[in-house]
């Protein structure tokens, strides 16, 4: 297949659901890794297609969402001070601090900025030799390598203006703490096919091994993650827990030679805490000592932040995927994308945005009525 709608074809979506029925014999629990998977299922109702003994939870894939809260805070200590430009993607604008987001401080008079790389806010430092620029970046592996880049561009240009503040995050880390988890339900995966095509698949066969479960490197359209919920099926009704890469169009094992050299040269990994999930041994990157002098975090001397998660808010279970966003008792009434408790309600890949853009205000119906993708 070439074209993005042959991902979408109702007919061959029929036929992998069938499949998926003529394979299932006992009751299943996959997570999907990334948000932008859950937003691809709750789009296109692929949990309501499948049969009952399938059931789909959302993962902690939602780079916004799992941004920790005091990483929050000290952005928004840093954009009002009168001194510096923020640079950001748009995503972080709306992500609620303890008490303000980066829109109030804009609003307050601080030049916050939305931009759409971070080479951007290296041109914004040229351009403004007088000023702090510093660029807000956020994500997982997939992110990582361009902010990487622009750092090791500002060290070799001698941009001394500009900084970075780092909450980059690692996937299989957070795989591991959620399989030691007391609560887990989890007995397969759906790993991300965009982090898999940086880093490739290597750090995955031990985890499998591990834990006994399967783990099906997976795309993003509905055929995609259809294939990837059929293969893990098929696997966990076989008594398997391999890795098998579903997405091969997208990954090699080996991943993006080029992309992971810049992240080894740049950052340096570190345990990292997740908002509404807490600490994750070795699931971060920092930058490395060589390029401390671009580091927003030891540049500006943010002291006294004291964080407060709304008590309404249960993100947190969202994220770990104990709960179901329409669970939540505050979901489309208090918590709402204009008034968000949590980041999950505001990101493009959180599960709250998800359910409230497509409307899943309550439990879904069975999977016998509804129809196929279209």
């Amino acid at each position: 297949m070439k074209y993005l709608e042959e991902f979408r074809n109702p007919e061959l979506a029929e036929g992998l659901l069938a499949d998926i029925r003529a394979t299932v014999t006992r009751p299943w629990a996959l997570m999907e890794v990334c948000g932008g998977q859950t937003h691809s299922i709750i789009r296109h109702g692929i949990d309501q297609l499948l049969p009952d003994e399938v059931e789909l939870i959302h993962g902690p894939g939602c780079p916004v969402c799992v941004t920790p809260l005091e990483v929050i805070d000290r952005a928004l200590a840093i954009a009002a001070r009168p001194e510096v430009v923020f640079c950001s993607f748009g995503d972080m604008l709306r992500v609620p601090g303890t008490d303000r987001d980066l829109f109030r401080v804009r609003g307050e008079g601080g030049d916050v900025r939305v931009v759409y790389s971070p080479l951007d806010a290296l041109r914004i430092a040229r351009e403004n030799p007088d000023r702090e620029v510093v660029f807000f970046g956020i994500g997982f592996e997939t992110t990582a390598p361009p902010n990487a880049m622009a750092v090791h561009l500002a060290k070799k240009q001698g941009l001394r203006n500009f900084s970075m503040l780092v909450s980059h995050v690692r996937v299989p880390p957070a795989i591991e703490a959620i399989m030691a988890s007391p609560d887990c339900r989890v007995q397969g995966f759906l790993a991300a096919g965009h982090v898999c095509s940086v880093m490739g698949t290597a750090e995955y066969p031990a985890l499998a091994e591990r834990h006994r479960v399967p783990i099906v490197v997976t795309g993003f359209e509905p055929l995609d993650i259809l294939e990837g919920i059929r293969r893990t099926v098929r696997q966990l009704e076989r008594g398997e827990h391999t890795v098998d890469n579903a997405y091969a169009r997208a990954v090699r094992p080996e991943g993006n030679p080029a992309a992971r050299a810049m992240l080894e040269d740049v950052f340096e990994v570190t345990d990292s805490s997740w908002r509404g999930i807490g600490v994750i041994p070795q699931s971060g990157w920092r930058l490395a000592r060589r390029y401390r002098e671009h580091d927003a975090e030891h540049r500006f001397d943010v002291a006294g932040i004291r964080t407060r998660e709304p008590a309404r808010c249960r993100a947190g279970e969202v994220l770990q995927g104990l709960l179901k966003p329409h669970q939540c008792e505050a979901f489309g009434t208090v918590c709402t994308p204009r008034t968000p408790l949590g980041a999950t309600m505001v990101s493009s890949e959180g599960a709250c945005a998800a359910y409230y853009l497509y409307r899943r205000l309550s439990t879904p119906g069975p999977a016998q009525e509804a129809s196929p993708v279209g």
